[in-house]
């Protein structure tokens, strides 16, 4: 006798999606809390004392420590791969595909900082809990990218470039208006960056980036 699957109830629906919201603004305070005090110094009291709940009601959704942690660098790395899809499609031309790059990084920068931050901590820190999920994600991804420059190289539209350090050097770019805002804010005697900041930033890295691979720069009125 087959078993006849019924619909989720309202009731039900509604549970799942309270329990979605709750996890959703668990891991907001978290990212702060980790972004701020590492792996090692954070607490899972301190997190859920921010987030408004007991110990006990926080580890229902969270058990350990590392899964909140994991489930933090989960959704940092689901935004950034995000970000980095839009070159694998390579679809247009060199000169567009590479400003929309670097203004998605730049963007996910000025956006996401503390998530940044996180991750940028865990990668200096040797990648230690979450170095398997980074190589199984990140790596078929840049190799996509990697076959972008190459088709462009081998249709005479850039010049031959050294695709996978180009990369590197565009994420450090990028990713260093959100680790080292702090510092560049001081050094521009100002509370924090601002949108003329990042855009400033966003000129100046497509320039460098085109320059490289030999394609005319994007004019200062575009």
């Amino acid at each position: 006798m087959s078993i006849v699957k019924l619909p989720a109830t309202p009731r039900i629906k509604r549970r799942v999606i309270n329990r979605d919201k709750l996890e959703a603004d668990i891991v907001v305070v978290a990212v702060r809390v980790f972004a701020e005090s590492g792996y090692e110094g954070a607490s899972i009291a301190t997190i859920a004392d921010r987030a408004g709940l007991s110990k006990q009601n926080l580890m229902y959704y969270f058990p350990t420590k590392q899964a909140l942690y994991e489930r933090v660098l989960d959704d940092v790395l689901d935004d950034w791969l995000e970000r980095m899809d839009s070159l694998a499609a390579g679809d247009q031309e060199p000169q567009a595909v590479l400003r929309a790059y670097v203004q998605a990084k730049l963007k996910f920068s000025r956006e996401q900082p503390w998530a940044s931050r996180v991750y940028a901590m865990e990668v200096i820190g040797g990648a230690q809990l979450y170095g398997a999920q980074i190589q199984r994600r990140v790596v078929p991804l840049l190799r996509k990218d990697i076959a972008v420059f190459e088709q462009w190289i081998a249709a005479g539209k850039i010049a031959p470039v050294n695709a996978t350090h180009l990369l590197f050097a565009i994420w450090a770019m990028t990713q260093s208006y959100a680790d080292f805002a702090p510092q560049m804010a001081l050094v521009l005697n100002r509370k924090q960056l601002g949108k003329k900041d990042f855009d400033d930033a966003e000129q100046l890295i497509v320039d460098m980036v085109l320059a490289a691979v030999g394609v005319p720069l994007v004019s200062r009125s575009a």
